[in-house]
């Protein structure tokens, strides 16, 4: 699971022109130069060919389960991915769009370039990828944006997840029928399922903002109230689990009874996660004063060491990341320091992290459940619309944000898919029905939610590449 803090700003909200972002991954003040179709048509030619020689490749030699055959893989998929992040641009889709797409394209479930065995080995990286976003993201949220944004964030989170919730549980109560696993469930286990349903609907993907956000260089208040929402909301997904789990546990499982057993052990994971990540944020203000080189370093240990030491331990890896970033800008200097250096770690990270997401949509598992899922996700979207803007009624938010504000948050990612095994372990009678629903919803708001996201802040005219062109009127023209 994932967690974070904090806010969004407020008054940025009518820049006659726009500031120069570093982005929370970024640091460079200006935007590449739009390329031209013989660049695209080349960059279009080299993905063809690299696709079309490791085809014939793998077809003319078996697949190496070994350490060089994991090496070839991401060798593939870094430039496979690049290339194709070059080719949706014109289409103005996401970088992580074309990500996705060459790992879905190349993986298991359509080529089959590249195996499930490489696919599992590749995802390793993703506890360096989380660390990286975790620590952008906490560096992102400095204090003066929290405070002057704090009522507009405590009132989303608040809307967001009651109303979400409380929909979401309905609409899988209501649908039940049409859902394999839960159609022969009694009316009270059907109502434990929809309620669990109702925790992975309240899910964000930080990881996809952080995606976006890294490309975009946007420092908007859209951009930053997304951040902010995505990042606190994953605190209170992981408290709404836990509380979750031990109310349903007697709906799902006659017989049994409520435990205060897993909110105990969510409390300390929490102040310990928090605690932990405060002396490593001093900690690393500390190093990037006094030595400051060889940061990589710092990062990969941090990504993989200290990840699974604190898995071990049971305190939360991205909490911890998250604090400590958050205290590396908040009390020090060194705040823009370590932005720079994680955009710099991150480049290549990002590219293995969602090429390996999009390996690992099944296709065959979404063309079963499309129906459902679209159902589920369709209804998501629209729910969290709706509470969006009432939201920002109550909050009286600026009209950029109760326009456009919603179109950050359908993404969902690694941190639903955690939860959902999370309760797959606690519910075992649900078998793998469960899981698979939520691949299947996953699959299709990772598709979708980056590319609205994308849109949003293209038509808000906070991306880098926009604000440079001097296409958009100025935010404060925009309703």
């Amino acid at each position: 699971m994932s967690a974070a803090a904090t806010s969004a700003a407020e008054p940025a909200v009518a820049p006659a022109a726009p500031t120069e972002p570093h982005g929370p991954a970024g640091g460079h003040p200006h935007a590449s130069p739009p390329k031209g179709p013989v660049s695209h048509l080349t960059h279009a030619v080299a993905l063809v060919l690299l696709f079309g020689v490791l085809y014939a490749t793998t077809r003319a030699v078996p697949h190496d389960n070994g350490p060089a055959g994991t090496i070839a893989s991401i060798g593939f998929l870094l430039l496979a991915g690049t290339l194709a992040s070059e080719l949706v641009e014109p289409l103005r889709l996401p970088h992580l769009s074309g990500y996705i797409l060459a790992g879905l394209i190349a993986g298991p479930h359509v080529l089959k370039l590249v195996d499930h065995h490489a696919v599992e080995e590749i995802s390793r990286v993703n506890a360096l990828a989380l660390a990286l976003i975790a620590l952008a993201g906490g560096a992102e949220l400095r204090i003066d944006i929290v405070k002057r944004g704090l009522k507009s964030l405590l009132v989303h989170n608040l809307v967001q997840t009651v109303l979400v919730f409380v929909a979401m549980t309905g609409v899988f109560f209501a649908a039940r029928s049409l859902v394999p696993f839960a159609a022969e469930l009694s009316t009270t286990a059907a109502l434990g399922v929809a309620i669990l349903w109702g925790v992975i609907a309240v899910t964000r993907s930080p990881s996809a903002v952080l995606g976006i956000l890294s490309q975009t260089r946007a420092t908007g208040p859209v951009a930053m109230h997304t951040l902010a929402f995505v990042m606190t909301s994953d605190i209170i997904v992981i408290v709404v689990t836990a509380i979750t789990l031990s109310t349903v546990r007697p709906l799902i499982e006659p017989g049994a009874t409520m435990s205060m057993h897993e909110i105990e052990v969510l409390g300390r994971e929490i102040l310990g996660s928090i605690s932990i990540g405060t002396t490593l944020g001093l900690a690393l203000a500390a190093y990037m004063r006094l030595i400051g080189r060889q940061l990589i370093l710092v990062f990969v240990a941090l990504g993989f060491g200290a990840t699974e030491m604190l898995r071990y331990l049971r305190f939360d890896a991205l909490l911890v990341f998250v604090v400590a970033g958050f205290v590396v800008t908040n009390l020090s200097r060194q705040g823009e320091k370590l932005v720079h250096a994680v955009e710099d770690a991150a480049s290549v990270v990002f590219v293995l992290f969602f090429a390996t997401a999009g390996a690992h949509l099944d296709l065959p598992l979404l063309a079963q459940m499309w129906p459902v899922a679209l159902l589920f996700g369709g209804s998501r979207a629209l729910v969290t619309w709706v509470a969006s803007r009432i939201g920002s009624r109550v909050a009286d938010d600026p009209p950029v944000l109760r326009k456009w504000s919603w179109y950050g948050l359908i993404s969902q990612a690694g941190l639903t898919l955690g939860i959902s095994l999370t309760i797959e372990r606690a519910f075992p009678s649900l078998g793998a029905g469960f899981r698979a629903l939520v691949v299947g919803c996953v699959a299709l708001n990772e598709m979708v939610g980056p590319i609205l996201f994308k849109y949003a802040l293209d038509r808000t005219g906070e991306t880098a590449a926009e604000a440079s062109r001097g296409s958009l009127p100025a935010l404060a023209s925009r309703e």
